[in-house]
Formats: C-alpha cells, sequence, structure tokens
C-alpha cells in the first residue's frame, strides 16, 4: 500500500512542501529510521491511545516510548492505555496496521505531540505504510494539525521517571548514637589490653 488517498489529497490541498521516499519493509519506529537514514529523535511514531475521553493520537520521537503519567497530565485525561490492534484497524481503515501518519486530525482524533519535536527543523513520519515515509517542516506540520504539546516522552533505556526517594536525615538522637558508637571504637583500639592475674598453684 502506498500513501493513503485521504493523507494525499490533504496534502495536495494544503500546498505544503514535502517529500514522499520509498524504504524497505520496516515496522517499528527504530527500524523506520535504520531504514530511511534518520536520527531516531527526528524520526515521528504514533501511537493511537484510548482515555477516559475517547481516543487520542500520541506522537513522540522514535528513541521515546511513553511516560503515561506525564501524558495524562499533557493531554488532561485521567487514564490512558495504548489501543488494541483492533482498535487502530476501526479507526484507519486505509491506513497500514501501525503506519499512521501524526495527522489525527484527518481521522477526528485529538493530537498530542512530545515537545522535543518542535527542536527538529524538519520530521520524517510514516506515509501510512511500511514501505513509504514523508518528511516535511515540522512548523508545516504544526500549522496543519491542531495539537498539544507537553513532555511526555522518555528515552529508551533510561529509568522511568518518578519522585526522588527521600534520603534519610540524621536525627540528633542518631548522631548521638552514632558519636558515641564511633567514640567507644576508638577507644578500645587506643586503650592498652589489660592483663589477666596468674593464678598461683595452692598449698595444702
Amino acid at each position: 500500500m502506498a500513501v493513503s488517498n485521504t493523507l494525499k489529497a490533504f496534502l495536495s490541498a494544503s500546498k505544503v512542501p514535502h517529500t514522499v521516499a520509498k524504504h524497505p519493509v520496516a515496522y517499528t519506529a527504530q527500524e523506520l529510521a535504520a531504514a530511511s537514514h534518520v536520527p531516531g529523535r527526528h524520526m515521528a511514531k504514533c501511537v493511537l491511545v484510548n482515555t477516559d475521553r475517547g481516543p487520542m493520537l500520541a506522537v513522540l520521537p522514535a528513541i521515546y516510548r511513553i511516560d503515561f503519567k506525564r501524558l495524562k497530565a499533557a493531554a488532561g485525561v485521567k487514564t490512558a492505555s495504548i489501543a488494541t490492534e483492533g482498535d487502530i484497524k476501526a479507526r484507519f481503515p486505509d491506513v497500514e496496521v501501525g503506519a499512521m501518519s501524526p495527522f489525527g486530525n484527518l481521522y477526528q482524533l485529538p493530537v498530542v505531540v512530545e515537545r522535543t519535536l518542535e527542536e527538529s527543523e524538519e520530521m520524517v513520519f510514516n506515509a501510512e505504510s511500511h514501505t513509504d515515509t514523508i518528511t516535511m517542516r515540522y512548523r508545516d506540520f504544526a500549522r496543519l494539525v491542531p495539537h498539544k504539546t507537553g513532555a511526555f516522552g522518555q528515552p529508551f533505556g533510561e529509568a522511568p521517571r518518578g519522585k526522588p526517594k527521600k534520603s534519610k536525615r540524621a536525627t540528633p538522637a542518631r548522631r548521638a548514637g552514632a558519636r558515641s558508637a564511633s567514640s567507644r571504637r576508638a577507644k578500645s583500639r587506643s586503650s592498652p589490653a589489660k592483663k589477666r592475674p596468674r593464678s598461683r598453684p595452692s598449698r595444702r
């Protein structure tokens, strides 16, 4: 399958400069970045997410995964989970499964974008097939697609973000106990060992 007619017609009407390129079949965003010879931070992947307010499209760099706690805050929702393959097929009937473009507005979907993509002059994304990509300027995409932005991406290989662990503060009693134990150890090292008196044999 090539670029869907829906996306092709939209881009043609918008008159936004863009290029379409072919590449070997790739099913994951990082495989796609490698096949397209594009840095993972510039390759945008799209994830359909189910929320308490309905489905939405999350767009983030290929080298990131979703931090759902932060995504909920960015999107203003209470619950969020990755949609099933059946959900994707139902929402994107003319798109190869997993090859969605970030144009959620074409499918009546709200879009939330990881803000690090704003740092890229250009973005590359699936052209709704596993063998085609589209490259365009990020600012053109942002102008064409109503969206929210937020910091909800987590780089792969990095520990999940969370509240820092509280360090155990030493209380006065604990500090005094530590000093006391330290002084006892020092005293025992500096004091010579007492010799036990030798017992004398008793005379009968």
